[in-house]
């Protein structure tokens, strides 16, 4: 009999059950999901972390196998708009009666054991697939990697997309700190696939200790651009005269090859032809990440949340916005680098739009003030009662040929995404 007969009750539920939001250890997780009985054959695993580019890497791996055929489970979090977006089968979100049975499963067999959110989900997902007769599954490490839920299964392939400074209460305050938990991931003989470009030292003791494959971007594989494409290569493996990246920037080019390597890595398992991996390259989706909304003014979306992920963002808007007048509706949650951002952004920003949300981790308006004070930020507006107050503000201000810039969260872009599908941003 389960306990709850709605998605709703069991997420609210699980929110206040255990002490600690975020509780990193394997403990737990390991002993519910060993009483789940996970017996029978397990997926390909394919586990990817890192500080920025994970859930790019995850869509790509998915369009590159459904184009193959395959049937494909993607674990990802934080989801933008409904919590089943974390658990995706072929591309579709799970419906809710399969998260509930899962939850229901979990729920007959923890016994006395607390489990957090993210934990309840992670097993919800593994339960799910491991029932879905699924090809291949891939996992999106929530924080860190060493100590997060999902490296409670053992990855036939492990992908760190990037290092940089986030989450420093938990992963620690240095890159060489963040590299050691990121390569957790990592399992002797099996290929780890580095796509930061310039990674800690402290990489080559992880990949030691473990006794992985190491493969990074830039040494053992890597690409360049020609006038009719890109191509990618590795050893004498080359694909050439491949589509631009479905998702925009620079950096989805490193993304993409990172991925292209953990296929062909896989290929004697899991067989893919260069035409898959060129349709996946161009049928990729992921919201928030760049996100385009035309009209005018047009609005771009994206959730990047850190100074690695803003740094991205302005080459981005140099490259593809150069001379425009940004309008930023901006919110961020209260434990990150607020002022390294405000630093790295303000050289390309008009103005200001704080739009508060309704969230216990977000920074408060007052934070805001203090912050924006320290700052170099001439032109900021405070005072709204939320997104669409705010957004509506910068509207108002704005020409038709300015770009309205909704980042700093993946909350606010939920906010955004949210108004959109009702319809109100659009009258």
């Amino acid at each position: 009999m389960m306990r709850f007969d709605t998605l709703r009750g069991w997420l609210a539920w699980q929110e206040s059950l255990h002490p600690q939001s975020i509780d990193l250890g394997l403990e737990r997780s390991t002993r519910v999901y060993k009483a789940l009985d996970p017996a029978g054959i397990k997926p390909i695993t394919i586990t990817v972390a890192g500080t920025n580019g994970k859930g790019s890497c995850v869509a790509y791996l998915e369009a590159m196998y459904r184009a193959q055929g395959y049937r494909v489970g993607a674990y990802t979090s934080p989801h933008i708009l409904r919590y089943n977006e974390r658990i995706k089968i072929n591309g579709e979100p799970v419906p809710d009666e399969l998260i509930c049975e899962a939850f229901s499963r979990i729920e007959a067999v923890r016994d006395d054991t607390s489990l957090s959110y993210f934990e309840f989900g992670t097993l919800a997902a593994l339960d799910i697939f491991r029932r879905a007769e699924l090809d291949v599954q891939l996992l999106e490490v929530g924080l860190g990697g060493r100590l997060d839920a999902v490296n409670i299964v053992d990855p036939d392939v492990a992908l760190i997309a990037t290092i940089g400074i986030d989450h420093v209460e938990w992963l620690g305050s240095t890159r060489e700190a963040i590299c050691r938990e990121k390569a957790g991931i990592f399992r002797a003989s099996i290929p780890a696939i580095i796509g930061d470009p310039e990674p800690p030292a402290s990489l080559t003791q992880s990949i030691i200790d473990s006794q992985a494959l190491p493969y990074r971007i830039g040494q053992d594989f890597g690409y360049d651009k020609s006038t009719s494409g890109w191509n990618w290569f590795f050893g004498e493996r080359k694909i050439q005269n491949l589509p631009e990246p479905g998702l925009k920037g620079e950096h989805q080019y490193r993304n993409a090859s990172s991925v292209i390597l953990a296929v062909v890595q896989l290929e004697q398992r899991l067989p893919i032809s260069d035409q898959s991996i060129r349709m996946g390259l161009q049928n990729v989706h992921l919201s928030g990440r760049f996100q385009l909304i035309e009209g005018k003014p047009t609005v771009l979306l994206d959730v990047g949340h850190n100074p690695q992920a803003v740094r991205t963002l302005v080459e981005y808007l140099d490259t593809n916005f150069p001379g425009k007048r940004i309008h930023a509706i901006f919110s961020m949650m209260k434990d990150k680098d607020i002022a390294g951002v405000l630093e790295i952004m303000s050289p390309v920003i008009h103005d200001w739009y704080f739009a508060p949300l309704v969230n216990t981790r977000a920074a408060s308006e007052s934070m805001m003030r203090e912050i924006f004070t320290q700052s170099a930020v001439s032109i900021v507006y405070f005072g709204f009662t939320g997104f669409v107050d705010a957004f509506e503000a910068a509207k108002k201000q704005s020409h038709a040929d300015d770009l309205l810039l909704v980042f700093g969260s993946f909350f606010l872009v939920s906010d955004c995404l949210f108004e959109l599908e009702k319809g109100e941003l659009t009258k």
